[in-house]
């Protein structure tokens, strides 16, 4: 769970109204120390298509998420990491480096 200024965010609902995206092969939102909010909504996505931006993933999520839920941080990646059963890794993702603020 992220705790973004008091109210709880799932992962799950992040990445759910990610993964609707046409264009999103698969997602996973972490949370990440913020100055304001105490955490703040990282997500790491991969993409099928390269023209895909954060730009028109931040409004997708906009629309769908309230706006404490709208994640602050966009990385896309060629992959994620994943254990042996392929459930993506949400703790190496958080702890791999500091988010630039």
């Amino acid at each position: 769970m992220i705790l973004v200024s008091g109210f709880n965010v799932y992962p799950n609902e992040v990445e759910d109204v990610v993964a609707a995206h046409p264009d999103v092969l698969e997602s996973a939102a972490v949370g990440v120390p913020d100055e304001n909010a105490g955490e703040a909504i990282k997500l790491f996505v991969v993409s099928k298509n390269s023209q895909l931006d954060e730009q028109t993933l931040r409004q997708w999520c906009k629309k769908e998420l309230t706006g404490y839920k709208v994640p602050k941080y966009i990385e896309f990646r060629d992959e994620l990491p994943k254990t042996n059963v392929g459930k993506v890794l949400r703790r190496q993702l958080r702890d791999e480096e500091p988010t630039k603020v």
